[in-house]
């Protein structure tokens, strides 16, 4: 089975990558930075030396690096069983006294290139009338965050594009799944006070993208809401 990861080396997306990887998922990660992409690389392969694991250093800022990163993912694995357009961009600010380019750059990161992977490996998956499609959204996708206003528009519109790829993508056979997680203890709370029983864990996060995988070929979970026990933050 092969898989395809974007934003692999730090929080949900290291966790994910793991967690296929336990699973006998061979995977293409991508990440900005290239040491702690190499260095993820070298632990999978010492891990589970009869997989295949490879690497592209890649913003998902920039849509020309998005493209190279679909080329070399199905280059590298020929086909695609899983995407999980993982990398996101979280700029918090309220709306009225954001920077001019918030929106903007969050809209790239977090719906242009999850729209691009998703229709370019569609096209693939759609060669063998199977696959799956994941997309890391937000609690903050129904729930506006005043505080990250545009964080918020842009995780609207991710879940927005999943559930149009959901009914288009239907009729082949390709499954697609809304991860929608609150307060997530990742690098981003990094410092916090807050005890680690107050978020979502990581692995909580790709232990139910395992759960959605490993459902029958019949069914298809379209929402997943991961809330932390005493609410959001």
């Amino acid at each position: 089975m092969n898989a395809i990861v974007t934003g692999a080396t730090k929080g949900i997306g290291r966790a994910v990558v793991k967690h296929l990887a336990a699973n006998n998922y061979n995977v293409v990660l991508c990440a900005r930075n290239e040491k702690e992409l190499d260095a993820l690389i070298d632990e999978l392969r010492k891990t589970y030396p009869k997989l295949s694991f490879y690497g592209m250093k890649a913003d998902m800022e920039h849509m020309s690096e998005v493209k190279e990163f679909a080329d070399f993912s199905i280059k590298c694995l020929g086909s695609a069983d899983v995407l999980v357009n993982n990398a996101g961009l979280y700029i918090p600010s309220e709306l009225l006294q954001e920077e001019e380019s918030s929106l903007e750059r969050q809209m790239k990161v977090n719906v242009y290139a999850p729209h691009y992977l998703s229709k370019f490996i569609a096209e693939n998956m759609k060669l063998k009338s199977s696959g799956h499609i994941i997309n890391i959204c937000s609690i903050a996708s129904i729930n506006p965050v005043i505080s990250a206003g545009s964080y918020s528009i842009s995780k609207a519109a991710l879940l927005s594009l999943t559930k149009v790829l959901r009914e288009t993508l239907m009729p082949f056979g390709i499954k697609v799944t809304a991860i929608l997680p609150g307060a997530t203890l990742t690098d981003s709370w990094s410092g916090t006070t807050l005890p680690s029983e107050r978020f979502v864990s990581s692995d909580d996060v790709a232990a139910s993208i395992i759960n959605c995988l490993q459902m029958s070929a019949g069914a298809n979970i379209d929402e997943l809401i991961i809330r932390p026990l005493k609410g959001e933050i």
